[in-house]
């Protein structure tokens, strides 16, 4: 796992946040939806719903439950101006987020509706098999389901990163580099020896930890970028950082 200093280069300036996905949804919330503003807000939908579909698994809901509940909430949240609430600046997209699912919970025991309430359609594609399997490797009782939210989320981040970088390295052809080295580069346990590595790729070991360095700089810079893009200032971004982290136990 990447350490607290992948992700403490700059911070964007202010006006940096004035083009994040998050603070054009949340600008727009109390006018009228533009294309742009549901492009965003599908987009950041797609990429941390399982943040929430593992929050619904550890209070006890079965996979077809916790992904109907997951479906509704993003057709209110897309289709039934589900954003009226949202206070320009004030949140954060990941706990914004939370509290709504919960709010729709709480709504749903009083009014006692089904948990179909999406019905047939779907809003999102959910790989829900996959979600299983990331929701299985969770711990299974140390984590609290507010706790494990936003270790998934923390999760998500990273791996939304990483799965940046190495298109980064795809693009300029170098994906066998990326590949061969990702493991020192997450510091994965089951990862083999530097020298393994840089045999491999057909590298020396020095010129292999340097280049992991490189890249750590870089993943760091697009951890930073895509949390950036859920909240809607420096601050907020800086807490984020610290957040994700702490939520990683590093």
């Amino acid at each position: 796992m990447p350490e607290r200093d992948l992700a403490r280069s700059e911070l964007p300036s202010d006006g940096r946040f004035a083009t994040t996905r998050w603070t054009i949804v949340s600008t727009a919330a109390r006018r009228t939806e533009s294309p742009e503003t549901h492009k965003a807000l599908e987009t950041l939908c797609q990429g941390y719903w399982f943040p929430l579909y593992a929050y619904l698994r550890r209070r006890g809901y079965g996979k077809d439950q916790a992904e109907d509940y997951t479906q509704a909430f993003f057709a209110h949240l897309l289709e039934k101006h589900g954003l009226q609430h949202v206070e320009q600046g004030k949140h954060r997209f990941r706990s914004y987020l939370l509290a709504s699912l919960n709010n729709l919970l709480i709504d749903d025991w009083r009014r006692k509706q089904s948990l179909r309430r999406g019905g047939d359609k779907r809003i999102l594609s959910l790989e829900v098999d996959d979600a299983e399997h990331r929701y299985s490797l969770e711990p299974a009782d140390e984590l609290s389901p507010e706790k494990l939210f936003d270790r998934s989320w923390a999760l998500t981040v990273i791996r939304r990163a990483l799965e940046a970088l190495r298109s980064e390295y795809e693009s300029a052809g170098k994906q066998k580099l990326f590949d061969g080295l990702k493991g020192q580069i997450t510091q994965d346990r089951e990862a083999g020896s530097y020298r393994e590595a840089a045999a491999d790729l057909g590298m020396s070991e020095g010129v292999a930890r340097v280049t992991v360095h490189r890249m750590r700089a870089r993943l760091g810079e697009l951890i930073r970028a895509e949390v950036a893009e859920t909240v809607a200032s420096p601050k907020q971004l800086e807490d984020e950082i610290g957040e994700l982290f702490t939520a990683l136990g590093e």
